[in-house]
């Protein structure tokens, strides 16, 4: 019996990058289809490649949760679109493409898997640990906020796109973290994530505490809630600057573990089915909707990578 391995996909971060990756073009009806041949590209690349044998398409039911938001109301917030109840501003071209890149996957046999209230990353959160002593998960996404599920003991790891894409993504565990970011694995890396913010994510983190500084301090104390409890008891070794930032930064501290740790349990369908299909499921009609859209070789790549 084949050992399982799971993939899980970041989809939105995945769609993004392939509009903005691939060349602009249209099918033969004028609908842009850029992102949509681009995704369905990744997909047999990365089935080719690392062959799981199970696969989910997490989705952003909701991009902005309003438990994250009444965290921290700053939370993703520039991302707004105006005269909007809370959509998030997504390119012209790209937003018809994304009805478009959920059918595929249903043609396809795909799993997909969204749930209100909740961003993919809570998803992929709950999938990784409800998948825990099954096999090895792999997280494809280029948000390195999905850094904090890495561990070597539990062989989870992530395939971050940012830089080299689904081609030659950065494979990061924990040795990855720790050169990079001097921390020993993914609970801390939260830890550090916590302290220096993220400004495409509105977070402000501590003002004065840098990535190397909140390391240093996680190095020394091992997690957040020990920093903290030396700075509050006084510990002669977080003194000056150091102290009266983290000082400063009390009420921000107490929340923003709220927005930053992803969801470990969202309810998700107990008989949800994730195995990879072997073979296109419906390939008569993925033909129709290939040729309708005009995915021409990127059909063609998925329904090869699938046919094992």
């Amino acid at each position: 019996m084949t050992p399982r391995r799971l993939m899980l996909l970041d989809s939105a971060s995945l769609y993004f990058r392939a509009f903005y990756g691939v060349p602009e073009r249209e099918a033969p009806d004028g609908t842009p289809n850029n992102a949509l041949r681009g995704f369905t590209d990744m997909i047999a690349t990365l089935v080719s490649t690392y062959e799981p044998t199970d696969l989910v398409a997490c989705w952003d039911n909701d991009w902005r949760p309003a438990f994250r938001v009444e965290a921290i109301p700053s939370y993703k917030s520039h991302r707004v679109l105006e005269g909007t109840d809370g959509s998030e501003e997504s390119p012209e071209k790209l937003t018809p493409q994304v009805p478009l890149i959920r059918e595929m996957l249903e043609l396809v046999g795909i799993t997909r898997l969204g749930v209100d209230g909740y961003e993919a990353d809570d998803v992929i959160g709950t999938l990784t640990h409800r998948f825990t002593g099954q096999g090895p998960v792999d997280v494809v996404t280029g948000d390195r906020d999905l850094f904090q599920l890495v561990d070597d003991a539990m062989s989870v790891r992530v395939l971050y796109t940012a830089k080299g894409g689904v081609r030659a993504p950065d494979l990061v565990d924990e040795s990855f973290l720790m050169t990079k970011y001097g921390v020993p694995g993914g609970r801390a890396y939260a830890d550090l994530a916590v302290m220096r913010g993220d400004t495409s994510d509105g977070l402000p983190g501590v003002a004065g505490i840098g990535e190397k500084t909140a390391a240093g301090l996680l190095a020394e104390f091992g997690t957040l809630a020990a920093i903290r409890g030396a700075v509050a008891n006084g510990d002669p070794r977080i003194k000056g600057a150091r102290r009266t930032r983290l000082e400063a930064a009390h009420d921000y501290l107490d929340v923003a573990p709220k927005v930053v740790d992803v969801a470990l349990d969202v309810e998700v369908p107990g008989d949800l089915v994730t195995a990879l299909p072997d073979g296109v499921a419906q390939p008569d009609r993925f033909a129709d909707f290939a040729a309708r859209y005009d995915l021409g070789g990127s059909a063609e790549r998925l329904s090869a990578a699938l046919t094992r």
